[in-house]
């Protein structure tokens, strides 16, 4: 079974790669690797950083990726800023009460999840990192429910869904339709197709 990197010190994410991906390849999550400052202006540039850190680091190919929450009352906020948007020190908790808070009442609280999927090998350069992406629309609730997944899960209810937000989903019913898994999926089909 094929040996698959996956730069993250994210214990949710790695937690969705392994579920994803774990049927054709083994994940692998490394913890001894470098920190990467995330200051690019895009998502693809936060996994690509990433991504290039950690193939560098270990001389092997890696797979990273960069996820944000772009609201449309907040004019994309937090987006690329997302993980720390309560400050540099924020935790999931922080973040959520921040966006609650400048949210407030505003009646248009439609938003949508974004992922970029970086496969970058030591080898490359910039042109060759190959790109996933996934997209989930949907809205932000007024108070959290639900106490599963991590992020922004627990005020977020996927237009696709049931009504629930992703705090209230199974990892399962989660996968079906969140940005993240998407763009694990496209990269699961690739390897597919590789492997043929």
């Amino acid at each position: 079974m094929t040996g698959i990197v996956v730069a993250t010190t994210n214990v949710g994410k790695g937690r969705e790669f392994q579920e994803i991906l774990g049927s054709v390849a083994e994940v692998i999550i490394p913890d001894n690797l470098p920190l990467v400052e995330e200051n690019g202006a895009t998502l693809a540039e936060n996994a690509y950083r990433k991504a290039r850190s950690a193939a560098d680091f270990l001389g092997t190919v890696v797979v990273a990726d960069d996820s944000g929450l772009f609201v449309t009352a907040l004019g994309g906020a937090p987006g690329v800023h997302s993980a720390r948007f309560s400050g540099p020190q924020g935790d999931d908790a922080s973040n959520r009460a921040k966006l609650l808070e400048v949210l407030g009442n505003a009646t248009d609280r439609s938003a949508y999840f974004e992922t970029v999927l970086c496969v970058y090998s030591p080898s490359d350069s910039v042109g060759e990192a190959r790109y996933f992406h996934g997209r989930c629309d949907g809205y932000i609730t007024e108070k959290e429910s639900g106490t599963h997944g991590f992020g922004y899960d627990p005020v977020f209810v996927p237009a696709e869904g049931d009504g629930r937000t992703f705090g209230e989903m199974t990892s399962g019913e989660k996968a079906a339709l969140s940005h993240r898994a998407r763009a694990i999926s496209k990269f699961k089909a690739f390897l597919a197709e590789g492997s043929q």
